[in-house]
């Protein structure tokens, strides 16, 4: 004679749903309360205020290589760093968007080469 086998009881679908909503709620508490808060008296500073021009101090550099330096065309390099002996600690440049990233490593090298300690490119995002 064959024993009838108990019937197992389905679990309640409900009870893995309460736990993944604890979890998350577990989940959601740490991570706010790692971030520290920002001080009440401090004021952030509003970009969309900020002009987008580029600092008066940089060598603009056009899509096509040509150089100007605060209004003045610039034959080539050498013209730039003669102009300036004693400024050799950072030099700023703005290239054009449309400026090839093989012309633009050559003049960061050419400015290298001429002294430069350090040359910092300035792009949109920095300019705003």
């Amino acid at each position: 004679m064959m024993r009838a086998r108990p019937k197992r009881q389905k679990s309640e679908p409900t009870i893995t749903l309460i736990n993944i909503v604890f979890l998350m709620l577990i989940f959601f508490l740490v991570a706010g309360t790692l971030a520290q808060p920002l001080d009440t008296a401090l004021s952030l500073v509003r970009a969309q205020d900020l002009s987008a021009q580029p600092p008066e101090d940089a060598l603009l550099i056009d899509a096509t290589g040509g150089m100007s330096y605060r209004g003045v065309s610039l034959p080539d390099i050498d013209a730039y760093a003669d102009s300036h002996e004693g400024e050799r600690s950072a030099i700023r440049i703005v290239p054009d968007r449309d400026l090839s990233a093989m012309q633009l490593v050559q003049i960061a090298n050419q400015l290298r080469a001429a002294g430069a300690e350090r040359v910092i490119l300035v792009t949109e995002r920095g300019m705003e």
